[in-house]
């Protein structure tokens, strides 16, 4: 029973850090593309290309939360005894899920769309990014001690070995960012709907 106790431990800390990492990548990234507004005209084709980039990630992301999200409501009981986010944090996540996947799902058709209904979407991509910026705001204020405390565990040599598999989720995180990439540059300079804010 102290076994399956211990390996269940460990599959909570492992979903842990494999979300923090995860979290970790995504407020860079989302950084580097909140830069990009500040000069959209300009950067346009790296507003896209980022955006791209960041769309395995974010699936990685969602994966991973998701995880714990059944595991806690299916009754394993590590999940229940790590316990559930704040209150707060719990009734934003579904929010934050929706509004994110109303974003990117946008974004990306917006892509590969020209004349016909861009301005509608992108109103969409607009809006939906005002209210995901609201509500990521408070999501990462709630999340982000957490995330700095986790973040680095896998990629130090003293603390990867502390939980198995570190291998496995460092490798997650990097092949969605090669993945990203791969994405990016397959889309590169293909602005569809967004075309006009470069002119």
């Amino acid at each position: 029973m102290r076994i399956q106790k211990a390996k269940g431990a460990d599959g909570v800390e492992s979903n842990a850090r494999l979300t923090g990492g995860v979290a970790a990548l995504l407020l860079v990234l989302l950084a580097a593309e909140g830069v990009t507004l500040l000069s959209i005209h300009q950067l346009i084709t790296l507003h896209v290309f980022i955006g791209m980039l960041l769309v395995p990630p974010v699936l990685l992301k969602v994966g991973s939360t998701g995880w714990r999200f059944v595991r806690y409501y299916r009754g394993s009981p590590p999940y229940r005894h790590k316990g559930p986010p704040p209150m707060v944090l719990r009734l934003l996540g579904p929010a934050v899920v929706i509004l994110t996947a109303i974003l990117f799902v946008s974004g990306i058709v917006l892509v590969f769309t020209h004349q016909s209904g861009h301005s509608q979407l992108l109103f969409i991509h607009k809006a939906s990014f005002v209210l995901w910026f609201a509500a990521m705001v408070i999501h990462v204020l709630g999340h982000i001690v957490e995330t700095a405390r986790l973040a680095p565990l896998d990629w130090m040599r003293r603390t990867r070995r502390e939980i198995a598999h570190a291998g496995a989720r460092t490798w997650a995180i990097t092949v969605s960012v090669i993945a990203g990439v791969l994405l990016g540059v397959a889309t590169w300079g293909h602005t569809g709907g967004f075309a006009h804010l470069g002119r």
